[in-house]
């Protein structure tokens, strides 16, 4: 396991000797071009995209980025063992210029043999109460052949009859819900133009265990256990060799968004020292 300061953010994960999670600026196209510079970023204060990428807090207009500035911040190193890594960041000039809530974030790994389990933890430092967004977006490692041919796809450990897919509208989310892309209510079919029209983000999910499996050697690459995150995201560029699989605690504005900060769907809200935790774990298979 391997983690870094920038972003806080896990960069490699191996299981006998066989690299898992997606290299970011290492991972080029036949042009030489980067298919996307992350790994497995943090989403916090904001999951998503803004609508004009402003929002409104305490009557003053705000500019926070595409799932907020935490993935682009240098944390601080609190723990790093074997198995057992620990980093945080905190509120500072450059993040109450954007977001004016003292805050601590923790992004911890711990692996368990095959496992790794995310763990972040968000503490409200300040004297008011503090309303945000959480997410995950890990990116892990996959044949682009395989993907191309159609043989990857993701399979829910149960039917999930009242799950809904948002419809997105250049990044924002849409009134109405997207076409239902289960079949038998359990599988999501994977190639290279699943995503040509931006994430699948779904809601609704009672059984929150998902796979992730490859249809020609029919074997299983990764299990995720998300259970207490309400929604959970899928997503990729065309043809790249990775498919995120990330659990988010909410979501973009909405198009008919008011844009005040506080009225957001799905906003978590801590009050003053109080904290939160939220886990899920990854099993990796060969």
């Amino acid at each position: 396991m391997t983690t870094t300061n920038s972003g806080g953010e896990l960069v490699s994960f191996k299981l006998e000797g066989i690299e898992k999670i997606h290299q970011g600026e290492d991972a080029k196209d036949e042009n030489g071009k980067v298919y996307w510079k992350r790994h497995a970023p943090v989403l916090f204060p904001i999951v998503g995209k803004l609508k004009r990428n402003q929002t409104i807090i305490n009557g003053r207009t705000y500019e926070i980025p595409q799932h907020g500035f935490a993935r682009d911040m240098e944390y601080e190193p609190v723990t790093k063992l074997d198995n057992f890594h620990s980093y945080v960041l905190k509120s500072n000039k450059y993040t109450m210029a954007r977001y004016p809530f003292e805050f601590e974030i923790y992004n911890t790994y711990r692996q368990e043999e095959n496992k790794l389990i995310f763990i972040y933890k968000v503490i409200n430092t300040g004297d008011v109460n503090m309303p945000f967004g959480l997410g995950a977006n890990p990116a892990f490692k996959i044949d682009q052949d395989d993907l191309k041919r159609g043989n990857y796809y993701l399979e829910f450990e149960e039917e999930e009859d009242k799950a809904h897919f948002l419809y997105l509208i250049d990044g924002l989310v849409g009134i109405e819900y997207a076409k239902n892309k289960l079949e038998n209510n359990k599988i999501i079919k994977l190639d290279e133009h699943t995503f040509d029209n931006d994430a699948i983000i779904i809601k609704g999910i009672q059984n929150k265990k998902i796979s992730l499996k490859n249809k020609r050697t029919r074997k299983i690459v990764l299990k995720m256990d998300f259970s207490d995150w309400p929604y959970l995201e899928i997503w990729s560029k065309q043809g790249a060799p990775f498919i995120c699989i990330g659990p988010w605690m909410s979501t973009a504005d909405r198009i008919n968004s008011t844009n005040i900060f506080a009225k957001k769907t799905d906003m978590t809200v801590l009050s003053p020292k109080d904290e939160l935790e939220k886990k899920f774990s990854v099993e990796f298979f060969n």
